[in-house]
């Protein structure tokens, strides 16, 4: 595998350091098997995204959903098998699987919903007020200089 570096990069930049990580973690998972169970993430407007997996088989018990910091993992685990069941064929997979998704910077979590086989979980992006563009006004005038000390040397 070969290695990115990334440090021209940060010569001009601040802050962006995270990056480096997102790449490393983009690559690690691109080894393993990550189609199981499908997903679709869809951008719905400016700011709100939907992941959709399909999970036939799955309860909302054998689901967790996790955010922390940056990172949404979803996991699943049957926790009951049916007993006394014997399949001729079995074409629904039903193994666990982990998925982690990166989030950008100010995108929450705010719902998740298993319906028909689908889990629908909802996202924004919620970008402090703080965090946004303001208008920064120039004080004081051109024509009257500025006097930092009146006294005579």
């Amino acid at each position: 595998m070969r290695s990115l570096d990334l440090s021209p990069l940060f010569r001009s930049t601040v802050g962006f350091d995270h990056l480096d990580k997102l790449f490393e973690s983009a690559f690690r998972e691109a080894g393993r098997d990550v189609s199981y169970p499908p997903y679709n993430i869809a951008k719905l407007g400016q700011d709100k995204y939907r992941i959709s997996m399909a999970v036939a088989g799955f309860g909302e018990r054998d689901l967790d959903i996790t955010a922390h910091e940056n990172v949404l993992t979803v996991k699943g685990q049957i926790s009951e098998t049916e007993k006394g069941v014997e399949y001729l064929h079995r074409g629904i997979a039903q193994r666990g699987f982990e998925h982690r998704f990166q989030l950008a910077d100010h995108v929450k979590v705010v719902g998740a919903r298993l319906q028909n086989g689908l889990l629908d979980v909802e996202l924004v992006r919620e970008v402090p007020e703080a965090m946004k563009p303001r208008k920064i006004e120039i004080g004081g005038s051109a024509s009257q200089p500025r006097v930092i000390d009146s006294k005579a040397a």
